[in-house]
């Protein structure tokens, strides 16, 4: 809705968190990708703040390839290469630009990126962006990808790359990477996954997706974004060496892209070292994800087949109406900040809002949801 400021484009104030301001009113704001609730962690800001006296916000100036490289970027890329169990690892500025740079360097006129469904955007971007032919398959389907891959062996010779997400950012559930990686391993293809909403998030350390399944070294090419559990900027792309160093040379996003300012870089280092050091932050945000996920689902909601802390709420037959109604009487009348989503983010169809859990949360912010939700519901005839 073009100049709309209250669905499509609303206006927050405040520090990020799970408290701000919303039309001069205090909101429990669900709408967060803090997953660890590092945004404003004092250790942060310390390290940040020390690094803004000496490097000022605008250090180093250029791109990697020229005046942009420094001892820190390569520290925190060697750094990531251990956390994601990869011989090497790559930053750029950007999670977005990440994927578009690692995937266009990679896929040349020869080769075929097969790609999910409901990928991404910055997915269905970057294989728009590639030099070589591009095939969609069905959401988490792998017998229609094994189709594709089967069909696709047949009649080239080139390379084949499969692209998934690891979490999907809208509907939760999680690529069934056992046998996507069984199917590369069957057809000789690549894997490319862009775990964003499940880096820092799933696996025992917090790894992600592959490391869930307990294959993190069966994933070619992990891809993880700070932009949500780091509570910062940035993307990294770790795997073999020989393949990180191509990248690192022919992402065009890379190459000819301003290097991650060291203020990023040193938060994001911080935030690494704070996640790694224990699970606390982690365990928290399992704690409110089953308990605001457990009481929705009692009041009747459907949250699809989510398995992580991407909560999506769908509203009743995709009617737009009835999702704007809902939105307004929790928003206006409970102080409860959710995002509606509709098409293009999620398929034709369907309406739902994404509920974002986060260690900073609170018990009592869960509880306030749910009587806010169930109040809602049974206005609305919908649960």
């Amino acid at each position: 809705m073009q100049g709309d400021t209250y669905f499509s484009q609303p206006v927050l104030e405040g520090p990020a968190g799970p408290h701000v301001v919303f039309r001069g009113k205090e909101v429990l704001n669900w709408s967060i990708n803090s997953y660890l609730g590092l945004t404003g962690n004092p250790e942060i800001l310390e390290a940040v703040q020390k690094t803004l006296a000496e490097y000022s916000t605008a250090s180093p100036m250029g791109s990697r390839m020229l005046t942009g490289n420094t001892p820190q970027h390569i520290e925190l890329e060697e750094r990531f290469a251990e956390f994601m169990g990869k011989e090497a690892a790559v930053v750029f500025n950007y999670g977005y630009m990440g994927v578009l740079g690692t995937v266009s360097a990679l896929v040349h006129e020869d080769d075929i990126v097969l790609y999910d469904r409901i990928a991404h955007a910055c997915i269905h971007d970057a294989v728009v962006m590639c030099r070589g032919e591009r095939r969609v398959f069905q959401h988490n389907d792998m017998e229609h990808l094994e189709a594709r891959l089967q069909k696709a062996r047949d009649n080239h010779d080139g390379g084949l790359l499969i692209a998934v997400e690891g979490v999907y950012g809208m509907t939760g559930d999680i690529a069934p990477l056992p046998q996507m990686c069984e199917l590369a391993e069957k057809y000789g293809a690549r894997t490319f996954v862009d775990d964003a909403h499940g880096f820092g998030v799933m696996g025992p350390t917090g790894q992600g997706a592959a490391e869930h399944f307990g294959m993190a070294d069966k994933v070619d090419l992990a891809f993880g974004t700070f932009a949500k559990a780091f509570a910062a900027i940035g993307g990294v792309v770790a795997g073999p060496k020989q393949v990180i160093d191509y990248i690192r040379y022919n992402a065009r996003t890379n190459v000819f892209a301003k290097s991650l300012p060291m203020v990023y870089v040193t938060a994001v280092g911080k935030a690494l070292e704070i996640m790694t050091r224990d699970s606390s932050l982690r365990d928290r945000m399992w704690e409110v994800t089953h308990r605001l996920q457990g009481g929705l689902r009692e009041l009747g909601f459907d949250l699809g087949n989510t398995e992580s802390p991407v909560t999506p709420v769908y509203v009743p037959a995709g009617d737009i109406e009835v999702g704007m109604g809902m939105v307004k009487i929790l928003r206006e009348e409970f102080g409860v900040f959710v995002s509606g989503v509709m098409y293009p983010v999620v398929p034709k169809g369907i309406i739902l809002f994404r509920l974002i859990p986060t260690a900073a949360h609170t018990d009592e912010d869960v509880d306030r949801t749910l009587h806010a939700f169930e109040q809602m519901g049974q206005r609305m005839g919908v649960i």
